[in-house]
This record gives structure tokens, sequence and C-alpha cells, in this order.
């Protein structure tokens, strides 16, 4: 029998045995399900083992979508491969079946990259997509899980719809699902369902999770001229850390397979439900190993990945930190290295609020609109939709454009590689000449992760009102024998140029006459307690000091933000958990 007969009788098959069942069961509301920056997160067992908690929060994610759309529409579904991801997709797929889904679409083992997600919506035009990551929170029955409803551009859902999806949660009295439908998530192609009520049969297509967005870079990036560099003569040798998360398998067959990259290359390319044990953070604390085998000097270029794939970070030879404010201004700077930008042209640039003012240096020398936004990428989405940005980064180790609507770790990579086949120069030096012709930035990030919550609010509300005095303004600070001049002590609020919708309580700013910035904000991205994040920016334009370590040019600005937030006192912290 060929594989179509074959798949033809099963289809008969199971529409002979008749159509499946939908059921409605009662529940009863949760009143914490509101999403954060980047979905609903929380420790796994909230979802394992706190009844209905998963079928609460998909079916309050169906409802806020009208029925008339949802009638027949895609949806994408796809996760970062931690624990409880598959369980919890086929939870998904008789809940969309039982809500008028008509095809979902899902990465083979339920395995698909945030950027592949976004990737996978815009080219079939689904009515939107399913994420299952807490992006670089760990994994594992003890760790975090997380789910994240992204809209039909690809992004993030922006805050009306997550309020909508909250408000829902909380007054919630049933869901509707297809218990008996069971779908194979390891098999390639279509599996079609006949279900009670439906004229059309209810399908599921399991697609390779790496052919289409592998698809989509081959026609941004020019892959021969990086070809040659990964595996030509004088090869660059690169050191690719995917941590064990739903990178791996992208990073093989693009890097290595396609662009020639030796298999050893890349390591930690297995997605585990616990990531190893280890926190899938790309930054300096976290991607340790990465930085210790860097530093032998026996590679060129290193890169670590987050567990669903939408962080970067970028290393140097001897282990050369490339700090993310300075990497997105490196990329805006050498734009036209990209294929992309040549045949697209560029609209416009924009960074977070918290991001260094580097970004801010490249737009004013090539005349190119600048955006400052809140932290979180769907803001950046609105911009791209409207035709006004094509390049955008965060401090927080993401770093994108607007070929998709999420940040993008393997296309920031691809960018890196493409700027060092064009410049033919180390990573160091590429930074190096950047500061010498654009000034630096200095930045550095304190977090102080799992605070007692309750403290962490009292802490920045005490310092809202300090800053509010008036007074506050023209206010002296000095440290190290620097004296620091308040120009300006604010919350930062954002008016989205594109729908006039007003963002508000974004971080408390502490703008200096010196252009020099303290930032405080408190993170949505945990799944426990509080994360205080400390932000320094400081601009210096003397050549004699650009090339300074950033802890010891930005020591007296730290030492005023800790004296004036009395964090420390506060927290009961004397260190923060990561530097950036």
């Amino acid at each position: 029998m060929s594989d179509f007969e074959e798949w033809i009788s099963g289809t008969y098959k199971k529409m002979e045995e008749g159509p499946l069942p939908l059921l409605t069961f009662a529940t009863a509301p949760y009143h914490d399900q509101k999403p954060g920056t980047s979905g609903l997160r929380k420790k796994t067992y909230y979802f394992e083992e706190k009844p209905c908690y998963l079928e609460n929060f998909i079916q309050s994610i169906f409802f806020s979508i009208d029925l008339k759309d949802r009638q027949g529409s895609s949806l994408v579904v796809g996760g970062d491969g931690r624990y409880f991801n598959k369980s919890a997709i086929e939870t998904i797929v008789q809940m969309a079946a039982a809500n008028g889904i008509g095809r979902l679409v899902i990465g083979q083992n339920g395995i698909l990259s945030t950027p592949a997600v976004s990737c996978i919506i815009r080219k079939i035009k689904a009515i939107g997509g399913i994420i299952l990551t807490a992006s670089h929170n760990p994994g594992g029955p003890n760790g975090d899980f997380g789910i994240k409803f992204n809209i039909s551009n690809g992004g993030p859902a922006p805050e009306a719809i997550t309020d909508k999806i909250f408000q829902i949660s909380k007054t919630i009295e049933e869901y509707a699902i297809c218990p008996d439908l069971k779908v194979d998530l390891g098999v390639l192609g279509k599996q079609q369902f006949d279900l009670e009520n439906k004229f059309k049969p209810f399908t599921v297509e399991i697609v390779d999770s790496v052919e289409a967005y592998a698809t989509m870079l081959r026609n941004i990036f020019d892959f021969s001229a990086l070809k040659e560099l990964l595996s030509g003569p004088n090869r660059l040798k690169i050191r690719i850390d995917a941590m064990h998360g739903v990178v791996g398998p992208y990073v093989k067959k693009i890097l290595c397979e396609e662009l020639g990259a030796p298999a050893n290359s890349a390591v930690n390319c297995i997605p585990l439900e616990d990531f190893g044990g280890h926190h899938p953070d790309p930054n300096l604390t976290y991607a340790a190993d990465l930085v210790e085998t860097m530093k032998s000097g026996e590679h060129d270029f290193g890169a670590a990945f987050d567990g669903d794939g939408d962080r970067n970070m970028i290393l140097g030879k001897h282990g050369f930190f490339v700090n993310p404010s300075d990497s997105v201004a490196v990329i805006a700077a050498n734009i036209f290295s990209i294929p992309y930008f040549q045949q697209t042209g560029v609209r416009g640039f924009a960074r977070s609020m918290p991001t260094s003012g580097a970004l801010d240096r490249v737009a004013n020398a090539t005349k190119i609109a600048l955006y400052e936004t809140p932290t979180g990428w769907k803001f950046f989405g609105n911009l791209m939709d409207a035709s006004k940005l094509s390049l955008c980064g965060e401090e927080s180790f993401g770093t994108g454009s607007d070929h998709i609507r999420e940040k993008d770790g393997l296309w920031a990579v691809l960018a890196w590689l493409s700027i060092l086949a064009t410049r033919k120069q180390s990573v160091e030096d590429i930074l190096k000449d950047h500061w010498q012709k654009y000034g630096r930035n200095f930045f550095t990030r304190y977090d102080y992760e799992e605070v007692e919550a309750e403290g962490a609010n009292k802490m920045m509300k005490d310092l809202e009102a300090l800053m509010f005095d008036r007074s506050f303004v023209g206010k002296q600070f000095s440290a190290n024998d620097k004296v620091y001049t308040v120009e300006k002590a604010d919350n930062f609020e954002y008016s989205d140029p594109v729908d006039g919708s007003i963002s508000r309580n974004q971080g408390l700013r502490l703008i200096f006459t010196d252009g020099s910035r303290i930032i405080f904000r408190l993170s949505g991205t945990g799944s426990a307690g509080a994360t205080i994040r400390l932000y320094i920016d400081s601009y210096e334009k003397d050549v004699a000091k650009i090339n300074q370590d950033p802890q010891v040019m930005l020591a007296p600005l730290i030492s005023i933000a800790l004296k004036v937030s009395q964090l420390q006192e506060r927290t009961g912290r004397s260190a923060p958990t990561v530097i950036t």
C-alpha cells in the first residue's frame, strides 16, 4: 500500500469510527493568570497539578478571539521542548478542535523556536500562535513553564489583548474540549479528524521544525558568502552553545549542515526538558562555560541562545563580550552587509528605554528615525506593521528586524557573521572601530532576582516619591570625585506613534545633565518573587577612555544608584544575582 493510500484509509478509518464528541466541562476561575511581558509564566506545578489551570488559560485565549474569526482558522503551536511541553500541546490540540479552529500547524515533537512560530504565522496567514515557553527561565518539574499568545502579525499579543485574556480568566465558568482526539506529534504530515457538529474535518499538520525558518533566512542573508566564511580555506572558527534549548536543531541544520561549520563548532544542541539542569539564559553568568571556552583564544566568534531561541549573546576571541546595546548599534552601522536591507532599505531604528543610547548615535549619524519604546517586543511590532521600523534591539539580549515580529537569536548571529565576512576584522576590532567613530555608551545592568515582592514594590514606591519631590531636579550627587546633577526624574511613559495608546509606569529614570542615566525597573518575566533591574548608561567620547572597563567607568553612578534607592538595605542583598 502506498503512503497516500495508507493515509486515505487511515483518514476513513477515523471517520468510520464516528465523529469525535466535543464536551464542555465546568471550571472555577483563578485570579492570578495575568500575562506578563511575554505571556503567563509560573512554576511548572501550577500547570501540571492545579485543576484546570492550563485549560482555563487556553480557553481564555480562545474566548478572546471572536467565534467567527476562530471558525476554520489556522493556528500555529510549538514550544521550546521544556518539561510539560508535549502534555500541554496534547491538551491544546483537543481544545482547539472544540473551539472551532480549522487547522493546527505544529512543529515535529512539539518543537518550534519562538522566531520560527512568528515566521510560520506570517507565512500561512494564521490567526495566531500559542508558544509554550518560559524563555530563559529554568525548566523541569521544579522549574518554570509558560504560555504565550502571538497574534496574526506573528508578534506577541499587545496589552489590549493580554488584558482581555486576563479579564476572561477571572470569570471563566467552562471550557470546551475533544478528549478522545489523539495526535502523533512525531509523524510529519497531515492528520484529519471528524468532529461532532462540524461540517469539515479538523486538520493537524505536523511540520519540520526548522525548514520554513531556514528558507526565510536563505532569503535574508548571502548564504554563499557565509559558507565561504565558515568552511573556506581561511575559515572563521566559531563556537555556538545552544544551552540544550530549542535552537540546537536549527544550529545543526543551518550553521553546520548548510553553511559548513564543523559539527564540533556547536555544543549542547539536543533540546532537554530541563536544559541539562542549567538556566538557559545567554549572559556572562549562566553561559559561563562558553565564556571560559572562548578565553582560550581557539575560537574567533562565540554565541549562545536562550531556551526558546529569541535571545543571543555574542562573544569575540578571548571571550571579548559584546554588550547587547552595542550589538544592535554595530548591526545598524553595518546594516548593508545584510542583503535583505539592500532590498528593503532602512525605515527606522528602535530600542527599549533601558537599552543604552549607542543606537541613537548611529541613527543621528545616518539621519534615520529612532524610536524609544518600553521593554517588550510587542511595541516594536506596531512600528514594523506601520513600516516605520527595520532594526531594533533590547539590552536583555534581544536583537531583531522586521523579517518577523519577534526577536531572533539565530538571525542576530547570522547578521554578525555577515558583518565579519564583509569587514574581515575581528569582533573586538569592529567594536573598537565603532567606539572610535561614534564614542562609547558604557552600560551595565544589575539583576536582583527573586527578591521578596512586597519589599521590592515598597522600595520602588518610596523611590518614586523621592524622585517626584520638587527639590529633586537640580540636586547634586557625588561619588569617586565625580559630581552629577539631576536634570530629569520621571516614570517613563510611551505614547505609541501608530495607535496613540499610552503605556505608563515603564521604569523610573534619573537623567543627569551629562546625559548619564540610572534606571530602575521591576521585571515581569520571572515566575517567583520580583526581579529588580538596575541599569546604568553613560556616554564617553574621549578616545583615551573608551577602552576602559565599564564597571570601573560606571562605579560612581552605581554607587549613587544604590545610595538613592537604599536597594541593599531594602532587599537585604549585598550583591546582584547577575551583572551584565
